[in-house]
Order: structure tokens, then sequence, then C-alpha cells
């Protein structure tokens, strides 16, 4: 039996879709992807809700094995500044 895999391109739209401002990248292969997503939508959002609302768009994907795993970093865009090191000044 041939299982069509998802893509990355699947990925990102999906994300897209739910979360119209984030910013997605992705890295991996086959069926086992790391993504990374900036999002404010996720300000009053903890960790775990993040990670269930990312999972939960790829529900039937994990079920029918087309995606076996999916690593997810989510942030806000200030988190996501406060972890680059980047400082923002105003004049």
């Amino acid at each position: 039996m041939n299982i069509e895999k998802i893509n990355e391109d699947d990925i990102i739209e999906r994300i897209n879709q739910q979360y119209p401002d984030a910013i997605v990248d992705i890295a991996g292969a086959d069926c086992n992807f790391e993504v990374y997503i900036i999002s404010d939508s996720f300000n009053d959002m903890n960790t775990l809700q993040r990670q269930k609302s990312i999972l939960a768009l790829f529900k039937e994907e994990i079920t029918l094995g087309k995606l076996h795993a999916l690593t997810i970093k989510a942030k806000t865009t200030k988190e996501q500044a406060a972890s680059s090191g980047l400082v923002q000044i105003q004049f």
C-alpha cells in the first residue's frame, strides 16, 4: 500500500490558513518535519496549547500515516525577538 505523504508546502499552507499572520519555516523530509512558527495569535496560549492547535490541523494525516512526526516550535513576535538577542531601539 502506497501512502501519499504530506509535503512542506501543504504544511505551510495549512498553518497559514489557520494563522494568517504566521511566519513559517520548515525543515525535514519524507514525513518527519520540524516547523518554526512566529505568530501573535499565540499571545494568549501557553506552549502546550500552541502545539495542540498546530497538531490538530494535521490529525487526519497523522492518523493515516501521511505524517509521522511534527516537531513544533511556536513563538510570538515578542518572544522571537527576545530569544534572538535583538533589541529594538526607538529614537
